[in-house]
C-alpha cells in the first residue's frame, strides 16, 4: 500500500482547498492516506535573521518529514491575491532552507479551488512553474471553479468536473 499525504496549501479551519485534498486523495486506490493540516506546523515568519539567531524550527523539520517519508503528495492551493497563501509560502521557505530539492520528486497532484469561476488558476500556473526547480514530480493538476456550486457532502457535485479529476488520480496513481 503506497503511503499518500494529502494536504491544503491554507490554515483555513474550513478550507475549501482542504475538503479537495481529502476528497482526491480518498479516490486513491491501495492508498495509505495522511492528511496533514498546517495548522499542526505552526512557523515563526521566516527571515534570515531568525534562522541565524534560532535556527531551523522543528516543525519545518517534521513537515518535511512527511513530504521525504511517503510515496505521493496529494496539494490543493489556497489562492490568495493571486499567490501562495502566506502559510504555505511560509513551509514552503522554511523547510527550502532544509533542502531546496524539498518535493523530493515524489509524484505529486497538484491542485486549487476556489469560490470563483477561475478555480486557483493562477497559483495552478505560479507552482508549475516553481516547484519542478524545487524537486517537484507534478503529474496530475487539477482546478476546480465555482467550489460551492461543484462540492457538497464531501464530494464532487458536477460529473463532468469529477470525471475530469478521476483521470488525474488515475495518471498519479500510475506514477506512484
Amino acid at each position: 500500500m503506497k503511503k499518500i499525504i494529502a494536504f491544503a496549501g491554507s490554515n483555513s479551519k474550513n478550507s475549501i482547498n482542504k475538503q479537495l485534498s481529502i476528497y482526491a486523495a480518498s479516490l486513491v486506490e491501495n492508498g495509505d492516506v495522511t492528511v496533514l493540516d498546517l495548522n499542526d506546523f505552526e512557523l515563526p515568519i521566516y527571515s534570515i535573521d531568525f534562522e541565524i539567531e534560532h535556527g531551523i524550527p522543528d516543525n519545518a523539520r517534521n513537515f518535511l518529514e512527511h513530504i521525504k517519508s511517503s510515496d505521493g503528495i496529494v496539494l490543493s492551493l489556497a489562492e490568495h491575491n493571486g499567490a501562495y497563501a502566506t502559510v504555505f509560502k511560509n513551509i514552503f521557505d522554511w523547510m527550502s532552507r532544509i533542502d531546496n530539492k524539498l518535493w523530493s520528486d515524489k509524484p505529486m497532484l497538484l491542485m486549487a479551488t476556489s469560490p470563483g469561476g477561475r478555480g486557483g488558476a493562477t497559483v495552478l500556473e505560479i507552482a508549475k512553474g516553481r516547484f519542478p526547480y524545487m524537486g517537484g514530480n507534478i503529474v496530475g493538476v487539477f482546478s476546480l471553479p465555482s467550489f460551492g456550486a461543484n462540492f457538497e457532502g464531501g464530494k464532487m457535485s458536477n460529473e463532468e468536473l469529477n470525471q475530469q479529476l478521476i483521470e488525474e488520480v488515475k495518471q498519479f496513481e500510475n506514477s506512484l
